[in-house]
């Protein structure tokens, strides 16, 4: 093998860093060490990686390229160190899990707590990703599971829908609007209205229901993450329509949550590989997630009936 596991190591750092001198503080060597590599490097692959312009490392179209396969193999090995921690640890160990920004706040953070209280060995690492790029992370086991506030069509994704929500109207306090118990889509039309962009799930939804309605839909300010919208509608930059789960996690006191005179349902999911082996702890997390929901939508019923 020309390109050794120590030359692509020190490819990367010289890359992320920019410099010989800031690579070897990186890995804990010489420069001279680090220089000598990286013109081996170049010598054995027969590439120029880098042009040395006045006194700095520029990269090379080649060294880009190169820099895209090494860092992509650097995730798997760093994902295989994980796993060997992991198997170290016995039944510890780490649960990755990425979701959807607007569950993050409520039912994710409330699921996650219980999570790690009755598992306290289990490390969480938890991020959110929209939905576009949530098949990705999975399949290419970035994580172990997804949660997706609207279900994800795809041949590689076993997708179970846990819950219901919907979308609702969110304004500043004291909003002409919040006067209604049910806000009508045509009342909503009538004010500068923040929504996500129709080229998205959530935009599509939304653009469908005043399709539907027979209401013309023009937005003022279009969005592809719900806590935007809430914030642009709390420093009154219009009318946001968002799902219900953001609103929910806010939790922003100077701003009211409406419900729709139409249901725009959403259906959040579980999303796993077709190829999940089974040996990863998110099974463990699923049945607190969907134990959450259930307490989640027993609340909300209370509510209603105003228990």
């Amino acid at each position: 093998m020309k390109f050794r596991l120590r030359q692509m190591e020190v490819f990367r750092a010289v890359m992320l860093t920019g410099s010989i001198k800031a690579a070897a503080q990186l890995l804990f060597a010489s420069q001279p060490a680090v220089s000598r590599i990286i013109s081996h490097t170049e010598q054995t692959l027969g590439l120029t990686l880098f042009n040395r312009v006045k006194g700095k490392l520029v990269p090379t179209p080649e060294g880009e390229a190169l820099f895209t396969e090494v860092d992509e193999f650097y995730q798997q090995a760093v994902k295989v160190d994980e796993f060997a921690r992991a198997l170290a640890q016995g039944p510890s160990g780490t649960l990755r899990i990425a979701a959807s920004p607007s569950l993050s706040r409520g039912i994710m953070s409330r699921a996650i707590a219980a999570f790690v209280q009755r598992y306290p060995k289990i490390r969480v690492n938890f991020r959110t990703t929209l939905l576009n790029n949530m098949p990705q992370e999975i399949l290419s086991n970035k994580v172990d599971l997804g949660v997706s506030v609207h279900p994800i069509d795809h041949p590689n994704l076993r997708v179970e829908p846990f819950t219901r929500g919907r979308m609702v109207c969110v304004v500043p306090r004291g909003h002409q609007l919040a006067q209604m118990t049910a806000v009508p889509l045509e009342e909503i039309a009538r004010y500068p209205v923040i929504s996500h962009d129709p080229g998205i799930p959530f935009g599509q939804l939304i653009a469908s229901a005043f399709q539907k309605a027979g209401v013309e839909l023009t937005t003022r300010i279009n969005i592809h993450q719900s806590d935007m919208a809430c914030s642009l509608a709390r420093s009154g930059a219009g009318v946001a329509i968002v799902d219900e789960f953001t609103a929910e996690g806010m939790g922003w006191t100077d701003l009211q949550t409406l419900p729709l005179s139409v249901d725009i349902w959403l259906e959040p999911s579980i999303v796993r590989s077709v190829f999940d082996n089974g040996r990863t702890h998110a099974e463990k997390f699923i049945e607190l997630l969907r134990q959450q929901a259930a307490h989640d939508r027993r609340d909300d019923r209370g509510n209603d009936r105003g228990d």
